[in-house]
């Protein structure tokens, strides 16, 4: 005898079935401009996944979180005449897979196509409503062929400062301009790990290992090929506010690019001809500072070293290296150091101060140099309270004055204050307030030639290069020490056919073993870097609309359309919106094209920020049509094991959604995972809770069905004929008016809590009226679609007069009027004790009320042969009744 659990409803029957209708029929395919089909009344909705990087460990619980939010909401527009678009595809470049290459022999290309596929039947088994015809993957000759494109365009391209936006280099005037590309080759101090082969970006460094593998990384100076994102920095500042994104993600982009405003001061170098220029964001204290710090690997250490400091400097650089700028800014790290035995000169009193070099000075940032103000800024309080180095006072934070002619405050202070006052100490600035003080100093160093104002970025330029044989070969060939580009005639320029991708144990990439590849000419060999995971996800949502373009990245009239929503006849971008002549702040009333853009935090600064900094070229350049990729942007929360835990393999509580459909279907997974809380928040997965969503289903399922003798299912007592009351109808109705708020809105826990509500309204009603039956199915459909689907069928069948699928339905409107309450229920009492309870008019007058009272059969009953003495009426309470 089986033990399997008996399922509520036969869910494992009609799931597969309407997945495969929907895949045959198409039914959520959109069309672009100009395609049979499409319907140039309606207005598009755009929403937008991010897409995954398909791991062999395929699908968790987390993932279609996301998903479900969006394909209800596109379901919903759907049903609300809305052109959607809603795609998916695969970020498929990456590390892992090349590492499984290196292990197994297996190509990367087999590993992706396997593991693509593995995720893709999860997807569908989900009943998500893709446009799989726009279906992308990154490492599709196709698809890269066009990230290589959009890579030329930055190489042909400069920022002009004048006009604050990106134009051909043909325009620039000056002699060399590789030296303003927006794509140029750079000798820059990268994470370098051996056993990995590749250089890695600081996040992938972890307590200086790999965190892929945990392998050591040091730092090298390496030719990498770099973007230019910083001169985009302000724009990616200012451009934020007309986005509809969380405060808190649009502060976290604010800081990564990190403005700050301050003066550039030179610093002359004792007994020798060097000059030290460094950025402060205060100025102020500059007749404070009483050393001053260089970046380990700063070009002047080698020069300024004396010959007693070089063993211990050496050692220490060679030490720096070892460490990730994460690792080496790290506010609660101990702080290290060492002296190089030169001394600096302090421009505006000529003082000797000692040059050290410490790993918390980075050289990409600022100068690679700072002036120490220990006595206002914590961490070099910090350092000189180690090293014993001098601490001066130079603001304090109320007015002081000099006590004859003893200078305030020489002591040293007691504690660090990093806050704004008043000037002391500090010459022709004492007793003036922190702002005046900065004005003044920058005044008097520019009028002297010993620096000036100026607003400086925490932000540095894009490092785009990996030494990986699992990307995007760059379309650029070298001939005698210089770089040139490929035609585009020439793309896609494709990774030679390989078996051996290991690390060839130097700085050289896999690809230099590709002998026969590599020779592209007598005289030229090309790159043997490639490009970064990031390229093919910079601009995925922009291919997303014309997927299949063999001429364009994008074509003009799907990009216009999908991403503004204009249309036009002739096939031209309007002027206000394609000129290339347009300045950066003409933009359309909405700056973003994706309507909607849901995904995880962790992506919250870097992907946003360079897929915003390559929309911004391509549009300077005249290619894409809004200023801005995404208008809205929703993270949704992460969800954490039973146990209260992030989910981990190691700590054996993930959950494999395939096992939750096969046990209680898709429907119930989608229902739980938003009726878990608010999308946004941070919730731990229950079993308890998918089951009771279950029950939930299985109440709509009986509705409609009744199970037979013999375990078959038939419609049971639903009507044509019968017709909701008007409670019913306020249900009907205060349902439909929810349930469209909380879809805008994203609140789906509410909006199934108010499904529940309908249900509820119905489930002891007989007969049940066909026309309440069908709304109720049409609001649970973007929640639950193959329950509702099949529901919507077997109606079909009976009635004959609602053909076609429940996908196509309109969205219902409610009526306000229903709304309205105009009724009260009050109870009848006899002697005092409710015998009978009834619904009135809030209107009704008493006399109305209490003749009401009396026609109750079981009032009559309990006053049949006695004296009704009086009727006592409380508006809006109760009737009592007494009788003799």
């Amino acid at each position: 005898m089986s033990t399997a659990r008996r399922k509520p409803y036969p869910f494992s029957t009609f799931e597969p079935k309407w997945q495969q209708h929907w895949d045959r029929a198409q039914t959520f395919h959109a069309p672009n401009p100009g395609d049979p089909g499409f319907d140039p009344a309606k207005p598009k909705y755009y929403v937008l996944d991010m897409f995954p990087y398909p791991s062999g460990a395929g699908l968790h619980v987390g993932h279609p979180e996301g998903y479900t939010a969006t394909d209800i909401l596109s379901r919903y527009k759907r049903m609300c005449g809305c052109n959607v678009l809603h795609p998916m595809g695969w970020d498929a470049f990456g590390l892992p897979a090349e590492q499984y290459a290196i292990k197994t022999g297996q190509h990367p290309s087999v590993t992706t196509a396997q593991n693509v596929a593995h995720f893709k039947g999860q997807l569908q088994r989900l009943g998500f409503a893709y446009d799989w015809q726009r279906e992308v993957n990154t490492t599709d000759p196709g698809y890269f062929k066009w990230t290589q494109w959009i890579f030329l365009q930055l190489y042909h391209a400069w920022f002009n400062p004048e006009t604050q936006r990106a134009e051909p280099v043909a325009t620039y005037q000056g002699a060399d301009v590789d030296s303003v590309r927006l794509a140029y080759v750079s000798e820059a101090p990268v994470n370098w790990c051996p056993a990995l082969g590749t250089v890695l970006a600081n996040e992938e460094v972890i307590d200086g290992k790999s965190e892929v593998g945990g392998h050591p990384v040091e730092r090298r100076p390496m030719r990498q090929w770099m973007l230019r994102i910083t001169a985009y920095a302000q724009r990616l500042i200012d451009e934020l506010e007309g986005l509809d994104w969380p405060t808190g993600i649009k502060l976290l982009q604010q800081n990564w690019i990190g403005r700050s405003e301050g003066a550039e001061v030179h610093f002359g170098v004792d007994a020798a001809e060097e000059k030290i220029t460094v950025f402060t964001t205060r100025p102020d204290t500059l007749y404070g500072a009483t050393y001053m710090v260089l970046a380990p690997e700063h070009p002047l250490v080698e020069r300024l070293v004396t010959e007693e400091q070089w063993p211990a400097v050496r050692e220490y650089r060679e030490k720096t290296a070892r460490k990730s700028d994460l690792e080496r800014t790290e506010l609660a790290k101990e702080k290290s150091g060492v002296w190089t035995g030169a001394f600096a000169l302090n421009p505006v009193n000529g003082e000797r101060i000692p040059i050290w070099i410490a790993d918390y000075v980075l050289l990409g940032y600022g100068t690679g140099a700072i002036m120490a103000v220990p006595a206002h800024d914590e961490r070099d309080w910090e350092f000189a309270r180690k090293f014993a180095l001098p601490i001066r006072e130079v603001v304090s934070a109320t007015p002081r004055v000099s006590v004859g002619h003893k200078a305030a405050c020489a002591s040293e202070p007691l504690a660090c204050f990093a806050g704004e006052g008043f000037a002391v100490n500090s010459g022709p600035l004492d007793g003036l307030p922190t702002a005046d003080a900065q004005a003044e100093i920058a005044r008097l160093l520019e009028a002297q030639g010993l620096g000036k104002k100026t607003v400086n970025y925490k932000l540095r330029d894009w490092l785009f290069s990996r030494q990986r044989y699992w990307g995007e070969p760059f379309p650029i060939v070298w001939e005698e020490g210089q770089h040139r580009a490929l035609a585009a005639s020439e793309l896609p320029l494709t990774p030679p056919e390989m078996t051996d991708f290991k690390p060839t144990g130097t700085s050289e990439p896999p690809l230099a073993k590709a002998t026969d590849w590599l020779r592209y000419s007598d005289k030229a060999t090309r790159e043997t870097n490639t490009m970064p995971q990031w390229a093919g996800s910079c601009w995925y949502y922009l291919r997303y609309c014309d997927a299949r373009n063999a001429d364009r990245f994008v074509g003009t009239d799907a990009e216009r359309y999908w991403m503004t929503g204009q249309k036009d006849e002739g096939g031209r971008m309007k002027d206000e919106i394609r000129s290339a002549d347009s300045s950066p702040s003409s933009f359309p009333p909405q700056p973003g094209g994706v309507d909607l853009y849901v995904g995880g935090t962790e992506h919250a600064v870097l992907h946003l920020l360079y897929a915003r900094f390559w929309h911004k070229v391509l549009h300077d350049l005249g290619h894409v049509s809004t200023p801005e990729p995404f208008q809205r942007l929703v993270n949704q929360g992460l969800i954490l094991g039973e146990d209260g835990q992030k989910m981990s393999k190691s700590r054996g509580n993930v959950v494999n959604p395939d096992d939750v459909i096969a046990e209680y279907g898709a429907d119930a997974l989608r229902g739980y995972l938003m009726f878990m809380g608010p999308l946004e928040a941070t919730k731990p997965w229950s079993m308890t809770g998918v089951e009771g969503i279950t029950r939930f289903l299985a109440r709509v399922w009986r509705l409609v069905m009744e199970e037979q003798q013999d375990g078959s299912w038939a419609l049971g007592p639903v009507s044509a004929e019968a017709a909701p009351d008007k409670a019913q109808l306020r249900v009907i109705h205060a349902s439909i008016k929810k349930l469209t708020a909380d879809i805008e809105a994203l609140s789906f826990n509410t909006a199934l809590a108010q499904l529940m509500v309908c249900t509820n309204a119905f489930v002891n009603v007989s007969p049940r009226p066909l026309s309440a039956v069908r709304t109720l199915l049409t609001l649970l459909n973007p929640f639950a679609p193959h329950l509702t689907e099949e529901l919507w069928e077997n109606l079909a069948q009976r009635f004959g007069d609602a053909p076609g699928q429940l996908a196509d339905v309109p969205w219902p409107a409610w009526d306000e009027a229903l709304l309205i309450d105009d009724e009260m229920e009050i109870v009848i009492q006899v002697n005092g004790k409710v015998r009978d309870k009834m619904v009135v008019l809030k209107e009704a007058t008493k006399d109305e009320v209490e003749a009401a009272a009396r026609a109750s059969a079981k009032i009559a009953e309990w006053t049949a042969g006695k004296e009704i003495k009086k009727v006592v009426v409380v508006p809006g309470k109760l009737v009592n009744i007494v009788v003799a």
